[in-house]
């Protein structure tokens, strides 16, 4: 359950970051949902890392949705310092190169239609990890296509799974 309670608010965020992005919402206002996510996820995680069920699984999927956890507060802290988002976009660079062999590891390890699901899930923000990379460090032109993406992905990888999860229709 705690995945899709994580899943549901990755896809809030991813949206409203991928409309942000296109320029619809203001700098002003997408601190707040980044802020919000950016907490769930680490209480999650932290839950994950040292709660009393911790075990070597639990700490590896804390160490993953921290990657989420920190990109989340990274993007709340630019808004409010206006930075140009030049050190996020490198830190985008190590976390989609670092979620490329957690992609090919779950999909080599799938069993069930959600466990290639899930797969997808990991190559599709590996990838738009890399655009934010491409878009905020290298400043390449490509910011209505990385806010469409990521607004898509937020709908796929994030909210639809996350849905599904929580009412018992998968998982």
């Amino acid at each position: 359950m705690l995945l899709g309670l994580a899943l549901l608010y990755v896809g809030a965020v991813l949206f409203l970051n991928g409309i942000w992005v296109m320029g619809y919402i203001e700098d002003r206002e997408i601190s707040v949902i980044n802020v919000f996510v950016g907490s769930l996820t680490l209480l999650i995680s932290l839950y994950l890392a040292f709660g009393p069920a911790a075990d070597a699984a639990s700490i590896k999927a804390a160490a993953f949705t921290l990657l989420f956890t920190f990109t989340y507060y990274w993007v709340a802290w630019n808004r409010w310092n206006g930075a140009d988002g030049r050190g996020l976009g490198w830190f985008c660079f190590f976390v989609g190169i670092t979620v490329i062999p957690i992609t090919f590891e779950t999909f080599g390890a799938a069993v069930t239609g959600w466990d290639v699901w899930f797969g997808v899930c990991w190559a599709s923000w590996a990838v738009l990890w890399l655009m934010f990379w491409a878009l905020l460090a290298l400043k390449r032109p490509i910011a209505k296509m990385t806010g469409a993406v990521c607004a898509a992905q937020g709908v796929y990888t994030g909210w639809l799974p996350g849905y599904l999860l929580l009412t018992g229709a998968i998982g």
